[in-house]
């Protein structure tokens, strides 16, 4: 895909496709924000928690500058695990948990198996894949203000490196994380130096059995409170994709392509397939490809245009 150069992204996905993969993404998440902040763990305070977890990132990134505001997601979930240490909303099986836990250990390896029913399976899921990637690739292009097609490529092999890794251990499949794009845009941090960084010290701390256990404390509704940010902040990149690339919305086929993916992430959409399960935002992405593509298809077989749909336009 590298060496087939940038334009057939462009024409598989143009900014309304991307920017409508981004979007639903974003709002596919939102319910997990609302889980996280709720009461249903048993524990007393969880909604007074994201509220206060949310306040703090929000006044972090305006009341401070420089080092500090960029900080401010983690600002925001220490404030929040204080809270809830001092109203002792701590998981107790957590907390012990993180007292018996011990301080390096390796993970568990083992040998994949292959199936070819699930092979079969799965190779559909690749090309949802893509589109995901893609559309998380233009959401940091967005941001940055750069034009990222000729990486493309590159961020694919990364992930399907990645995966192949994985998978050789006994790991789950890799992919890019909108989290971590939300990240980016609060803290406006883009350098790759920076996530070589954080990527070598996520593989120090993922030897660190105590480091896992006290991930484990975390409360909800401090989870809650940070990704009501960061989900949110990924829907508005969608958004920002639209605004800055001009997409005319006067066009159906536009119009169409954007209701139909973001309602079918938004609403978390789910088809089974034998063990397979297909969410929103695998159908939305998908959606958002065969919408756009089968009635751009139509309309020229046809040959109408956009402006022979649109009527006349109202008189002020």
């Amino acid at each position: 895909m590298q060496l087939a150069g940038a334009r057939w992204i462009d024409a598989l996905m143009p900014p309304v496709v991307t920017g409508a993969i981004v979007a639903l993404i974003g709002l596919n998440l939102a319910p997990v924000a609302w889980d996280g902040g709720g009461s249903g763990t048993g524990v007393k305070a969880q909604p007074l928690i994201a509220v206060v977890t949310l306040a703090a990132i929000l006044l972090t990134t305006v009341a401070f500058r420089g080092f500090l505001a960029r900080l401010s997601i983690l600002v925001g979930v220490v404030v929040g695990w204080l809270l809830a240490a001092l109203l002792g909303d701590l998981d107790p099986k957590a907390v012990t948990g993180l007292r018996e836990a011990a301080w390096v250990g390796l993970p568990q390896f083992h040998t994949p198996s292959f199936g070819l029913r699930a092979v079969i399976l799965v190779i559909p899921v690749i090309l949802v894949l893509i589109a995901e990637n893609a559309g998380h690739v233009k959401a940091v292009a967005a941001m940055t203000g750069r034009n990222l097609d000729r990486d493309m490529g590159r961020a694919f092999m990364g992930d399907g490196l990645a995966t192949v890794l994985a998978g050789s251990g006994g790991g789950s499949g890799t992919t890019t994380y909108a989290e971590n794009i939300g990240v980016m845009a609060a803290t406006r941090v883009y350098s790759t130096a920076a996530y070589w960084v954080a990527g070598l010290t996520a593989v120090l701390l993922g030897l660190s059995p105590k480091f896992g256990a006290l991930i484990l404390t975390v409360p909800a509704g401090v989870l809650g409170g940070a990704t009501t940010a960061l989900y949110g902040l990924i829907a508005v990149l969608g958004a920002r994709i639209w605004i800055e690339n001009r997409v005319d919305f006067h066009d159906p086929v536009n119009l169409m392509t954007a209701a139909v993916a973001v309602i079918v992430g938004a609403a978390n959409y789910t088809v089974t397939a034998g063990d397979l399960s297909f969410n929103g935002i695998a159908l939305g992405t998908a959606a958002a490809l065969v919408v756009y593509h089968g009635m751009r298809l139509v309309a020229r077989l046809r040959g109408t245009t956009p402006d022979s749909r649109r009527g006349p336009e109202p008189e002020l």
